[in-house]
């Protein structure tokens, strides 16, 4: 049987992303991910597996630039469309507000 406090960090990571959804304020998809960092709002970023790696690479500079933290999504951009309850897929995401989540609870 199961342990119920054995989740894996995707899913407790796939739970906090739908209160920061309904609570706080977020950027979906690259170029608007991307406008966010250059304007110094964001405060964490989450990229997929399967992002371009030029782009990976070009978010994770801005990040650099910025001092907000990177978080590599272990799955692809569908996977992380669902997690945000979209129907789509997503290739990054870039949080300014948490909302009612604690930074330190995602990393």
């Amino acid at each position: 049987m199961k342990n119920l406090n054995s989740k894996t960090s995707s899913e407790i990571l796939s739970t906090k992303l739908k209160i920061i959804i309904k609570t706080g304020k977020y950027s979906y998809g690259y170029q608007s991910t991307l406008k966010c960092l250059r304007k110094g709002n964001c405060k964490m970023i989450i990229i997929t597996d399967n992002c371009i790696p030029l782009r990976k690479l070009e978010l994770e500079y801005y990040a650099m630039l910025n001092k907000c933290h990177v978080h590599h999504f272990y799955g692809n951009n569908i996977d992380l469309g669902i997690s945000c309850g979209k129907t789509y897929g997503c290739s990054c995401l870039g949080i300014t507000d948490a909302g009612e989540v604690n930074f330190k609870d995602i990393i």
